[in-house]
């Protein structure tokens, strides 16, 4: 409850003056999946040694993921472009200079 003589109605959210609102990178790449495959096999052979038939089965998977194609349509965000359109209509009219 707000105090006595207070004002019941909400004040509207003012943005600073900003030329245009963005957000940084948006279209940031996946982690690569073959990395987890990477780091196992080198810790494998890191405790083992160098040996073949102790780390057999990590270094196929990471064969097979490492020969697998990426996937070439990444679709790219439009976060930018939905933000520059509607900033407008959130910081309201400027005054001219």
């Amino acid at each position: 409850m707000p105090p006595k003589g207070a004002a019941t109605k909400l004040q509207p959210m003012r943005l600073p003056p900003l030329p245009k609102l963005r957000v940084r990178r948006p279209n940031q790449a996946d982690a690569n999946p073959c990395l987890a495959l990477m780091s196992s096999v080198l810790t494998c052979w890191a405790s083992a040694g160098y040996n073949v038939a102790g780390c057999q089965a990590l270094e196929t998977q990471l064969r097979t993921c490492m020969d697998m194609p990426r996937p070439k349509n990444q679709k790219k965000n439009t976060i930018n472009y939905h933000l520059s359109r509607m900033y407008p209509n959130i910081v309201g009219p400027r005054k001219r200079k």
